[in-house]
């Protein structure tokens, strides 16, 4: 993909640091993730306000309440679908479009999907720039899935279920893997999902904080 754009370089050194500092130095081992995370040019995701906030150890707002994930939560995220190269992806949750990416530089094909027309299509606008080809976008409830282009050899969901979703999981290949976070306001654990002859395994990976997935088979949507 096309990841020079003029502002690349003068962001360089804050995109090592933050590989080598808020990644490695917390246990991300995963030499593709990283090696992928050097380059994507994260400043371009957020506002441009914030956007020498960009490589900070922290989420940052992206408008309509919802927020770019730390750094280090992507790299975790991602790390523990183990791509290869080969999988088809589903994404629920395309937000900013930074995960979407990451998961482009990682993955065959991804499917994103976003409820929040704005957002998905101020995603799609920039992926685009950047010369995605292996990107597929859907506005829709994201806690359906995407049904019809599945199943999946693993899939990530960017927003706090109050349990993992079973149309979600029935959309997994058998051998394939979730990771979500499950929780409410107060607390949440992000889980990865695995499928296996049938039989559904849990994995609590770490404590988080996220946005609440709203839906049919999610939270419901606050008045």
């Amino acid at each position: 993909m096309n990841l020079t754009t003029p502002s690349s370089h003068e962001y360089s050194g804050q995109r090592q640091k933050m590989v080598e500092e808020q990644l490695i130095d917390r246990g991300i081992r995963d030499l593709a993730v990283l090696e992928a995370m050097s380059r994507l040019p994260r400043h371009l995701f957020v506002e441009p306000s914030f956007q020498h906030k960009a490589y900070g150890d922290h989420p940052l707002p992206i408008g309509d309440n919802q927020t770019i994930s730390q750094p280090y939560i992507v790299a975790a995220m991602t790390e523990a679908l183990a791509l290869k190269g080969e999988e088809r992806v589903l994404e629920i949750g395309t937000g900013s479009g930074y995960q979407t990416a990451l998961l482009a530089e990682l993955a065959a094909q991804v499917f994103t999907v976003e409820r929040i027309k704005s957002l998905g299509r101020r995603a799609k606008e920039l992926l685009d720039r950047l010369g995605y080809t292996n990107i597929n976008y859907k506005i829709f409830d994201g806690t359906y899935g995407w049904r019809d282009q599945g199943p999946y050899d693993a899939i990530l969901v960017t927003a706090a279920a109050p349990d993992v979703p079973k149309t979600l999981v029935e959309q997994l290949k058998d051998g394939g893997r979730m990771v979500l976070p499950i929780g409410d306001s107060e607390r949440q654990e992000l889980v990865r999902v695995t499928v296996k002859n049938g039989a559904v395994q849990k994995t609590v990976l770490s404590h988080c904080l996220f946005v609440p997935l709203v839906g049919k088979y999610g939270w419901p949507e606050e008045e």
